[in-house]
């Protein structure tokens, strides 16, 4: 019997369906790979451009003069260890390291720091310098005994023109990092940072492990690339959108920069810290901030307790926290011993050290009358952007020592009038303009009876009668033109314009008066004469 043909089956319809179906599938992850391609180069070009560009506003910081040290310079052994306190310089038994020094007796010795002048940088040196009668009586190289002529401390930072965001930083570059800084950073934050690629999966997955064994979040998993990015990039906005971006661009960030620069840029942007609405970023306004000290001269404890505020810088604020600030610094010590970057010994020993905080705010100038002159003078002569973002250095003409003087003759001044019953306790204002007489440099400006109110300028807006101030230049002006004046002239009163006319108090007003006789005495009223008839060459 014979067999049957097979029929050749016909595609079904389940058939047709599963190939559309695959085919969209390949499509649609076709087009998901190329809208995550499109969305990485768009990541890549943000994160290039912005790390590539300016990457900080950084305020314009405006100096003092330097105090001159000089054999017969006048000056006592408070005053000079004031201008050193001034200038953070830390007093130790042996002065070791530069901003250190130590005082016996009127001798100093003095490590100075090394400082960048407009005329070139000068290294730290190591003086000896000696005091007797309120004068310097010698001044030498200590390690030498050579004499040295004049010497110039670095000038004070009297203040700083801040970012319209009102964020301020000291930038520091990778090199200039301490060893031990890198070290506990590393050791708390990201111990395999130099290993990663900018995701550590290692860390995660022990931070998970650590957290499920606490209980609660007591160890994070993002890498110091990853927290750059969170701090740099993105805003604070917790979304799983926000933690993809963060985890791919910190692929990119380490594709394209190295571990140096990676490093030196999160040392600069970190938050540590709050000064009223002035926001505190990078270790090394942090040093200046907490320690009132350079960033290279701090002491392990001192960086450990920078690194211990990277955390929380409010949870763990060492002027309102400083129990938990101890805590935390010496938990920071105790993981850089477990990895071995210091001794367990040495741990120990540190972990009993005070934090020593001495704090150095920046916030706001010192001499805040004399700085309203000095940003006057700025915006008149530089566009505000420079100002706020170029990080310019200013040196201006302000002598602290002859401002502190000129602030105490003030408030001794309308003291003594005060009690002379001239007016109620603390009623009196006043206004001091300190002015080389040689070179017009203003030495010393007060506006205020509280030298550090930050108000009303009475010095530059107060609205006053000169007086007898006018008489030199009306008079010199005159003498200038002696086909016109000389010390015998005469003037006449006369009348200009209708608002009546000046006479000296308790005296009848003469209508003639030579000008010898006016210079020295208080007469005022021929002024009028004299100042239309001279010719000034700067009016």
């Amino acid at each position: 019997m014979a067999k049957r043909a097979k029929r050749k089956r016909k595609p079904t319809a389940s058939r047709s369906r599963g190939f559309r179906w695959k085919s969209w599938l390949v499509l649609m992850l076709i087009a998901l790979l190329l809208a995550t391609s499109l969305y990485l180069i768009y990541l890549d070009r943000i994160v290039q451009l912005r790390f590539d560009g300016r990457r900080w506003a950084v305020p314009a910081q405006v100096y003092g003069q330097a105090q001159q040290l000089a054999k017969g310079v006048r000056l006592d052994e408070p005053g000079l260890r004031q201008i050193l306190d001034r200038l953070g310089y830390a007093r130790v038994k042996h002065p070791d390291r530069p901003g250190s020094y130590s005082s016996y007796r009127g001798r100093f010795l003095i490590r100075t720091r090394a400082f960048a002048f407009p005329q070139g940088t000068r290294d730290s040196d190591y003086l000896e310098l000696k005091l007797a009668d309120s004068r310097i009586i010698s001044l030498k190289q200590a390690a030498s005994g050579r004499a040295i002529g004049d010497y110039q401390l670095e000038p004070p930072l009297i203040g700083s023109l801040h970012p319209a965001h009102s964020e301020d930083r000291i930038l520091v570059k990778r090199g200039e990092l301490p060893k031990q800084l890198v070290s506990a950073l590393i050791a708390v934050e990201d111990r395999n940072f130099n290993s990663h690629f900018g995701i550590d999966p290692i860390g995660i997955a022990r931070a998970l492990w650590s957290n499920l064994r606490a209980g609660g979040v007591v160890q994070g998993g993002s890498t110091l690339t990853q927290q750059l990015v969170k701090n740099f990039f993105l805003s604070k906005e917790r979304s799983l959108t926000r933690k993809l971006n963060e985890a791919l661009m910190a692929l990119l960030l380490e594709y394209h920069y190295s571990k140096d620069e990676i490093l030196e840029a999160y040392a600069n942007e970190i938050y540590l810290g709050q000064e009223g609405g002035r926001a505190i970023h990078g270790f090394g306004l942090a040093s200046q901030f907490y320690f009132n000290r350079p960033l290279n001269e701090l002491t392990l404890a001192q960086n450990a307790l920078l690194v211990a505020l990277v955390k929380g810088p409010s949870a763990y604020n060492p002027l309102r926290h400083p129990k938990r600030a101890l805590k935390r610094r010496n938990l920071v010590l105790q993981l850089m011993a477990e990895q071995e970057l210091i001794k367990e010994a040495t741990a120990q020993r540190v972990a009993k050290v005070p934090l020593g905080i001495k704090q150095g705010s920046k916030r706001a100038s010192g001499y805040p009358a004399f700085f309203d002159l000095v940003r006057r003078q700025l915006r008149r002569d530089y566009q505000e952007a420079d100002l706020n973002a170029e990080g310019l250095r200013i040196f201006s003409t302000l002598d602290p020592q002859l401002q502190r003087q000129a602030e105490q003759a003030l408030s001794r001044q309308l003291q003594r009038l005060e009690q002379r019953g001239v007016a109620k306790p603390r009623e009196l204002q006043g206004a001091v303009v300190l002015v080389e007489s040689d070179s017009g440099r203003v030495s010393a400006l007060v506006g205020d009876r509280n030298p550090r109110f930050a108000g009303f300028n009475r010095a530059l807006d107060a609205i006053r009668p000169v007086g007898s101030l006018i008489k030199p230049a009306v008079y010199l002006s005159a003498l200038e033109q002696d086909q016109r004046f000389t010390l015998l002239s005469a003037c006449r009163m006369r009348r200009y314009g209708s608002k009546g006319r000046v006479a000296r108090f308790g005296r009848r007003a003469t209508t003639t008066i030579k000008i010898t006789v006016r210079c020295p005495s208080t007469w005022r009223w021929p002024n009028p004469t004299t100042w239309p008839r001279c010719d000034w060459g700067w009016r």
